[in-house]
Order: structure tokens, then sequence, then C-alpha cells
């Protein structure tokens, strides 16, 4: 037994080092797109404390899911970034998993080149709504008699670079229309709904986006409108947005392709493939 350690211990060590391998040169060569996205993360945040400074309080709007869900109140209000940064953990965890576990399907640069494209194409779309319609924000903080419900002009402009950080992203108000935890949450969701291989996970992520989504609510971090509007956008710019990208290459096929064939790559592949036959049954049987 000690021997049969010994001999696949340095086929484990050269495996290993044959993936990250791999994923170091996906990296070298789609780390501009990766730090676009990981850029527009930032532009995001700056742009949702931009409407922060118009965010005017005024009474909370007529909601049907405050009318049907009960009020969790600030003391209950962790509960839904718990469950939110348990999705998130889990996510990220999964990405990383070729690196610990032998069956690899997914590329791990590849994936987060995806999900940072989903996610600046959702949030895109969020900056432009909320900056279009300015609503009184329901959440506890934000409302009149509150001293975070209005900010003060600014008094220099590293205020507005730097967010005011963390206390302008943790108690922000404006940016409603639609929320940006269920963009995060459907985006992740909906990933391991394409790449992910195990059914009964599927499955329970989406029951927790069902949660994630009514927490948010009971919780009054957002009207159910920005819930309902995330929930049917993410999803058709998921579904849009990834048949136009590149074929993601499945890594347990045992392809010796790492990067993804684009439409003409493929096509291309298609007209090689065919003229090999063709030349096969050109050639006829010698008498």
């Amino acid at each position: 037994m000690v021997v049969n350690v010994n001999r696949e211990a340095p086929k484990l060590w050269r495996k290993i080092s044959t993936e990250l391998f791999v994923e170091i040169s996906l990296l070298a060569e789609n780390w501009k797109y990766l730090l676009a996205g990981i850029f527009f993360q930032y532009l995001h945040g700056l742009a949702a404390h931009g409407i922060h400074y118009l965010h005017r309080p005024g009474p909370t709007l007529q909601d049907a899911g405050f009318f049907f869900l009960p009020e969790l109140g600030k003391q209950r209000a962790y509960m839904s970034e718990s469950l939110f940064s348990t999705i998130f953990c889990s996510f990220a965890l999964w990405t990383f998993h070729p690196f610990i576990f032998q069956s690899k399907k997914i590329y791990t640069v590849l994936v987060w080149c995806r999900v940072l494209a989903f996610l600046v194409a959702c949030q895109s779309l969020r900056i432009i709504t909320f900056y279009s319609t300015h609503l009184p924000g329901p959440n506890y903080h934000c409302r009149e008699g509150s001293k975070l419900a209005r900010l003060p002009p600014p008094q220099s402009v590293l205020e507005v670079l730097l967010i005011n950080f963390p206390r302008g992203v943790i108690y922000g108000c404006g940016d409603l229309i639609f929320s940006s935890h269920m963009i995060f949450t459907l985006v992740f969701v909906r990933t391991y709904q394409i790449y992910g291989s195990k059914r009964c996970i599927k499955q329970f992520g989406w029951v927790l986006a069902v949660i994630q989504s009514l927490l948010i609510i009971a919780s009054r971090k957002h009207y159910t409108v920005d819930v309902v509007v995330a929930w049917y956008t993410v999803n058709l710019v998921v579904f849009f947005l990834d048949k136009r990208l590149p074929e993601m290459p499945d890594r347990s096929s045992g392809s010796t392709s790492i990067l993804p064939l684009t439409n003409k790559d493929k096509d291309s592949k298609n007209k090689e493939e065919l003229q090999k036959l063709t030349d096969i049954n050109s050639v006829g049987p010698t008498d």
C-alpha cells in the first residue's frame, strides 16, 4: 500500500501542475477581460454612491410584497445578507473546485470571464434604470428622519471616488430598480445551471434564489418591483449573452484545445473534417 501511494503521489502532483499551468495560460490570455470586469464593479459602486446624493426620502410607496410578507425589522435584516454571503462564497468555491477535486468540467478563468460579462451587462442596465427615475428608498436608513437618507454635497473629489467606503456601500439609498443582490444571485445560479453537473444542487440553487427574493422584500431593502424586474432581466441577459459568447469547452472531454471556439472557428473545423471525409471517399479500392 505504501508503494502504491508513493507511485501515485508524483502523478498527482504532475497533474495538478498541468492543470495550474493551463489556468495560468488562460489567465495570461484573458487578464484584460477579467480586469475590465472587476474595474466595472467599482464603476457600478461609484454610480450607486452617486445616486445617493440625488436621493430624496419620502413616504414608502404602496407595495404588494410589503402587504403579504411580514416585516423582519432591523434586528433580522442580517438574514438576507447572510444568505447572500452563503450563495456568493459557495459559488466562488465551486469555480475553484478543479484545483481540488478530480472531476474537472470547467475552466476557472473562462467561467469568471463569462460571469463578469453577465454582471457588466446587467449592472449597466441597472445604472440606466435607477438614474432614470428616482424613488424614495424603503430601507430604514433611507426614510425621512434618518441622517443617512440624504448625503450632503461632497467636499472633495476623493470623497466621491472613494465611495465613503465601507459606510457608503452598506448604507446606500436610491439605487433601487433593480436589485443588485438579485443580479449576483441569479447570475451565479444561472451559471451553475449551465455548467454545473449536480441536478440536486441546481434545484437547491433556484430555491435559495426564491428565498433570497422574499427576504429582500421582507427586510424592506427593495420594493417588489426591484426583485421582479431582476428576475426576468437577468435571466434574459444571461440567455442571450451566453448565445453570443464563444462556446465554453468541456474540461472533462479530454480535448487538447483549452480555448473556446468561435462560430467561425467551428465552421472552419467542420469544413476541414468534411474535406477529409471527401478525400477518403474519393480514393477508390485498388485493383
